[in-house]
Order: structure tokens, then C-alpha cells, then sequence
């Protein structure tokens, strides 16, 4: 049974009184009404906060990620003129080891190919400044093209100082080889080349250097080698021979005692024995021949000192 409910209502003169009916089905149809009307207005008055929160939190971020866009195209500006100045300090450690080659008039192996590959020219320097906004990736690429001409021309210079290097090792082995110094002090009684000798009276070929001197004088090894022969040897008396490698080969005569054995490496200045006068000798002195590649050349052109 439907309920009704009545109001009494004054009217606006206050003089009269007007009834009102209202069925309660109304009621609760209003009153559900604005339930769900208060219902939709928080469920919009709650999206509109979620999503006011993650606006606020996307501009956040957007701006970290600005600023993060920011700061790594600084840091390829940055690593573009790192790589000029890469480039650079490449191109100066060439033009050293040119420098050093001419001077020591060393060529150098397939000077055909240039630092940056066989009639490879030298990049052009990257322009940092340009605006990252419309040419990052041009910017980009060239760098990355750049990093692989870098590479090659690291590689191309290793392998330039590498030969350099060997070349001056081989260098020094044979300037240290070479004899440089006088085997020891004293008077010079001989040279080489023709000479009327002592015991014969006859023009003779003289094939060393004589050195005079007090018996038991130090005698030098004038390079670094290897002793040979050690001993006695004929007319030369006690003799030392030393192959410096390199057609090199010194000989050192009428010694009083020898002080190196056979097989034994010795550097430049070393003591090898004492002057003396064994074999066929006219009084205390050395006789020291140098021989390059099996033949007797003049000492003295070994002799620096």
C-alpha cells in the first residue's frame, strides 16, 4: 500500500494554509537520486585529484627529463671536442715520428699510407656548438665516424713507433757493437797499413794498431761481443779474438794474462787481459786489429777517444 505524506505549507500572506501530499515512492526515488548523484561527483571529484597528481608527477618528470636531455647533449658537445682534440694529439705524435725519421734519415715502411689510411686527408674538427635541437644525429654520426678514422690512425701510429722503436733498438745493438774506444793507454809505436819491418827490414803489411806500454797495462774490450779464442795463436803470442756481431771482429795480441774464457760476453770497457810480450814482439806492447767482414781495416777509424 502506497504511503503518502502530507505537508502543511504557508502560504507567502502568512493568512493561508496550503496542504501538500507527497507519496514516499517519490522520496526514496529522490533520495536515491542524490546518492548517486553524490556518488558521481566524488568518483569525478577523486579521478580529477588522481589525475591532477599524475599531471603534477608527469611534469616532474618531464622536466628531470629535460634537464636530463639537457646535460647529455652537453656531454656530446663535450665528447666531440675531445675527439678533435684526440685527433689533434694524433696528428702531432706523427709529424714527431716524421721529425725523428729525418733526422736519423730512417724511411718509413709503406710511406704511401697516411695516418688515417691510404690517401686517407685528416677529418675536419667536429662543430660542437651546433644546435643539438636540430642536428643531433648528423652531430652523432659524425662523431661515431670519426671514432672509427681515431681507431685506424691509433693503430697506423702503434705500428709507426713500433718499427720506429725496433729500428733504434738494432741501432743501439750495433753502436754498442761497434769498437769506439782505444783498447788501452800508451804510446802508438805502429799503425796500421805498410810499414819496413822490425825484424826483417822489409816493406810489410802491417794489419793492426801497436800500442807500447808497461807490462801488465789493463786491455779494454773497445765493444760488447762474445770472446771467441783465447790463447796462444802463432807469432800474436797470448791473443784474444771477439766477434761483435754485425761483420765485426776485433783481435787482441801479446798479451801477459788473459782474464776472460772462451764463450764469455763482455761489454764495451771491460778488462779482457794485461799487456805483455809474448809471441814475436820487439818489448811490451798490444797489437789490435779490427776486421770487418773477414777483412783487416784500420783501427784508428774505431778509435773516438
Amino acid at each position: 500500500m502506497r504511503k503518502k505524506i502530507s505537508l502543511m505549507v504557508l502560504s507567502n500572506s502568512g493568512s493561508s494554509v496550503k496542504q501538500l501530499t507527497i507519496s514516499t515512492t517519490f522520496i526514496r526515488i529522490f533520495a536515491v537520486a542524490c546518492f548517486v548523484t553524490l556518488g558521481v561527483m566524488a568518483y569525478d571529484y577523486y579521478h580529477l585529484k588522481v589525475e591532477s597528481a599524475r599531471a603534477i608527477s608527469n611534469k616532474a618528470t618531464l622536466s628531470l627529463q629535460s634537464d636530463e636531455i639537457i646535460r647529455q647533449r652537453r656531454q656530446i658537445q663535450e665528447f666531440a671536442t675531445e675527439i678533435s682534440d684526440l685527433k689533434s694529439q694524433l696528428v702531432e705524435l706523427n709529424n714527431f715520428e716524421k721529425k725523428i725519421r729525418i733526422i736519423a734519415n730512417i724511411e718509413k715502411p709503406n710511406e704511401q699510407d697516411g695516418l688515417f689510411g691510404v690517401g686517407g686527408s685528416i677529418p675536419e674538427d667536429l662543430d660542437a656548438q651546433i644546435p643539438l635541437t636540430q642536428k643531433h644525429n648528423s652531430l652523432l654520426r659524425d662523431m661515431h665516424e670519426q671514432v672509427d678514422q681515431l681507431r685506424m690512425a691509433s693503430d697506423n701510429q702503434n705500428r709507426g713507433f713500433q718499427s720506429l722503436f725496433r729500428f733504434l733498438q738494432d741501432q743501439q745493438t750495433l753502436l754498442a757493437s761497434t769498437p769506439a774506444i782505444r783498447p788501452c793507454q800508451g804510446w802508438t809505436t805502429s799503425r796500421f797499413g805498410y810499414r819496413k819491418s822490425p825484424f826483417t827490414g822489409r816493406r810489410e803489411f802491417h794489419k793492426g794498431y801497436d800500442i807500447a806500454n808497461r807490462e801488465g797495462t789493463p786491455i779494454s774490450s773497445t765493444a760488447d761481443g762474445v770472446v771467441t779464442f783465447q790463447g796462444p795463436k802463432g807469432l800474436l803470442g797470448n791473443m784474444i779474438i771477439i766477434d761483435h756481431g754485425h761483420g765485426l771482429v776485433t783481435r787482441y795480441g801479446h798479451l801477459s794474462k788473459i782474464v776472460v774464457k772462451r764463450g764469455q760476453a763482455v761489454k764495451r770497457g771491460d778488462t779482457l787481459a794485461m799487456m805483455g810480450n809474448t809471441g814475436r814482439s820487439t818489448g811490451p806492447h798490444l797489437h789490435y786489429e779490427v776486421h770487418l767482414n773477414g777483412i783487416p781495416v784500420n783501427p784508428e777509424k774505431y778509435m773516438l777517444n
